[in-house]
């Protein structure tokens, strides 16, 4: 079952990476972040009720909340600097380099987790970073900068340490109530910056288009979110971690067709190593 959560997180990570694309392009992403925070917040207190989750609150210990907290405010780094490589590069490009991650989160899950480095993990990451090479294009004129880079591998790297520190925080922990306190913490973090910046302004801003495809991202970000702490509870951190990166070939194709994005020939040599990189641990 876990596998259908962990390829159930990548489907949705991925439409999440195009609806934000469409969403937040011209809007501030720190803005788009905090909307999307409130609609993930709002669905993991409905999931968390219906599971009857709430009441074991009381239940969690000092350093599950540590953790949880500490995932949370990762998590804000990490959406702060992926949605801002979104506004500033391609999805196809964006994606990608997010994605090499993988390689640090295997690192850390062998040292902080304990887990082992197999010779399949070893050959599926091999394959999934060789892909995701193929998939990074050259830079477009067209492109507002070359910022996005950074904000890019930042992302990558708040990816790793989020994906350990949730491991470690979520155990014997429902994941919807973990899903439901990180938010919490992001969501108050994110209020905190939009307050320092004095961006609340921005809001009035908005038309019914971006709130439509925020909200959207927001709903998308939710069940991805719940899928992947899920599979992480059932299954080793670099072996979920590494299955969720199927998000790419998902956000790629989906850029393709809906925002028009090329897939030139390399990419789509990319996207098939990766799906057999992954396809390797699977079977």
């Amino acid at each position: 079952m876990w596998i259908l959560y962990a390829l159930g997180a990548a489907f949705f990570s991925g439409l999440t990476s195009v609806l934000c694309k469409a969403g937040v392009d011209d809007v501030d992403s720190e803005v788009s972040t905090t909307i999307r925070t409130i609609v993930i917040l709002f669905i993991s207190f409905i999931v968390t009720f219906y599971n009857e989750s709430v009441g074991s609150i009381e239940n969690l210990n000092i350093k599950q909340i540590i953790f949880l907290i500490l995932s949370g405010i990762s998590t804000s780094l990490l959406w702060l600097c992926y949605f801002k490589a979104l506004q500033l590069g391609n999805v196809s490009k964006v994606t990608p380099i997010d994605k090499t991650s993988i390689v640090l989160t295997l690192i850390l899950s062998m040292i902080f987790l304990g887990e082992k480095i197999t010779f399949i993990k070893v050959i599926s990451m091999i394959l999934i970073l060789f892909g995701t090479f193929l998939t990074i294009n050259k830079v477009q004129k067209d492109e507002k900068s070359n910022s996005w880079i950074l904000y890019a591998v930042l992302t990558a790297i708040f990816t790793s340490i989020t994906t350990i520190i949730s491991k470690i925080g979520l155990k014997n922990v429902d994941s919807s109530l973990a899903t439901f306190i990180r938010t919490i913490v992001v969501l108050v973090i994110m209020i905190f910056v939009l307050l320092f910046k004095k961006k609340f302004k921005y809001f009035k801003d908005l038309d019914k288009n971006n709130l439509k495809y925020i909200v959207l991202s927001g709903v998308s970000t939710s069940l991805s979110w719940l899928c992947y702490f899920k599979a992480l509870q059932d299954n080793e951190a670099s072996v979920v971690f590494t299955i969720e990166k199927m998000s790419l070939v998902v956000a790629i194709t989906l850029s393709y067709f809906f925002l028009k994005e090329k897939i030139s020939k390399k990419s789509l040599i990319g996207i098939i190593i990766i799906t057999i990189g992954t396809g390797i641990l699977l079977f």
